[in-house]
């Protein structure tokens, strides 16, 4: 990176489009549009996802509808199973976004494995992504923190692999670094944290990292100021990038002086 790059400048491709972004967030949990739309705009997100099951896009016209406040004009849509338990329900529910958003491709998949844990079923996801693969969807995956399984999903022709840092809405941050570590220098598509983010410097380490971005939702709709919070975490994503770009120094595990001893005067 050039020195008058800035982070912003440093851009990354999912299906095809260009995003300067690194920050992707959620649409859920705030206590009504305005807030939405606020944290919206103090986030520099590009990407918006929507989780169908639970959001109105336009399918009930009597209600406020979200894309009133983020509109595809200005965002990237993107819709997202959450709250589908079977590949079924995931590929059906994708499948309707499709319907809704007038022919619209790009999708997040999430099968989840059980209530209580928001864990994913990743049996079930290696299935819905090949189907919808194989329907012509461009699928970004959730999935949990298997070096293995996020290769698989690659295989199978996801446009970008999501694992978790800890369970959804947790605030646990990044619980297995070398794990995603590993996912990271092995992936050929963009590798993006998904869940578990609680500060911003949960999203920085991610990014120091070299994933490719961060998505989050209860991180910043959860709290104390949203609106700040998103402002925030837009930071940590920039320097968090930066710092991966530039290279840490080596860990030691004794003092290196700042300041050389030799040739000293005295």
């Amino acid at each position: 990176m050039s020195d008058n790059t800035s982070p912003r400048d440093d851009g990354f491709t999912i299906a095809g489009k260009t995003y300067h972004s690194r920050l992707l967030v959620g649409s859920g949990k705030y206590k009504d549009l305005e807030e939405t739309r606020r944290a919206t705009e103090a986030s520099g997100a590009e990407i918006i996802t929507v989780a169908i099951r639970r959001t109105n896009i336009g399918q009930n016209p009597d209600e406020p509808n979200l894309l009133d406040v983020v509109p595809p004009s200005q965002y990237t849509i993107l819709p997202n199973t959450a709250g589908c338990y079977t590949a079924e329900d995931a590929v059906r529910t994708c499948r309707l976004a499709r319907e809704l958003l007038d022919g619209h491709k790009l999708v997040k998949l999430e099968v989840l494995g059980d209530e209580k844990t928001l864990y994913p079923d990743v049996t079930a996801t290696l299935a819905a992504a090949e189907t919808l693969v194989k329907d012509g969807f461009d699928v970004m995956v959730y999935t949990s923190d298997d070096p293995i399984i996020a290769k698989r999903l690659e295989e199978i022709g996801c446009c970008a692999v999501m694992p978790l840092a800890a369970p959804i809405g947790s605030g646990l941050g990044i619980q297995n670094k070398y794990n995603l570590l590993t996912i990271v220098e092995n992936a050929t598509v963009p590798i993006l944290v998904d869940a578990g983010v609680g500060t911003a410097s949960d999203a920085a380490i991610a990014m120091e990292l070299g994933c490719d971005g961060v998505l989050m939702n209860t991180a910043i709709a959860g709290a104390g100021d949203p609106v700040l919070m998103a402002s925030a975490m837009k930071k940590a994503i920039e320097a968090g990038r930066e710092a991966f770009l530039a290279g840490r120094i080596p860990r030691k595990r004794y003092a290196s002086a700042s300041s050389p001893v030799d040739g000293t005067f005295f």
